[in-house]
Formats: structure tokens, sequence, C-alpha cells
């Protein structure tokens, strides 16, 4: 036979641990410095000059 299982505590126990991964997620998305921050933002600026600088027609806000 199984192991008997009391469903009030296996909800709870399941209910605690996807709160647990919930914190951890928030934890590594909000938990960084303010240089950490900024790094970040610099980093994603300096890729997208990149990609623009490889465009080769002139995008429509352009008056020209």
């Amino acid at each position: 036979m199984g192991d008997v299982v009391n469903l009030r505590q296996f909800r709870k126990t399941k209910a605690r641990s996807e709160k647990e991964m919930q914190a951890e997620q928030n934890r590594l998305s909000h938990g960084r410095t303010k240089t950490e921050k900024s790094l970040t933002t610099a980093l994603n600026e300096k890729a997208e000059k990149k990609l623009d600088q490889g465009r080769l027609e002139k995008s429509q806000k352009d008056p020209e």
C-alpha cells in the first residue's frame, strides 16, 4: 500500500515552497545594488547602439 498523506499539510507545504521560489526570484531581480543596475543599463544601451550602427536603411523617424 501507499503512504497515507494528509492533504491539508501537503497543500500548506506546496504553498510554502511556491512562495519561497517566488521570493528567490524577487531577490534576484530586485536585490541588486545601484551600481549593478547602472552597469546593466549601460551595457544594454551600448549593445543597442552597436546594433543600430549596423542598419542599412534609415528609420522612419529621420526627416532626411
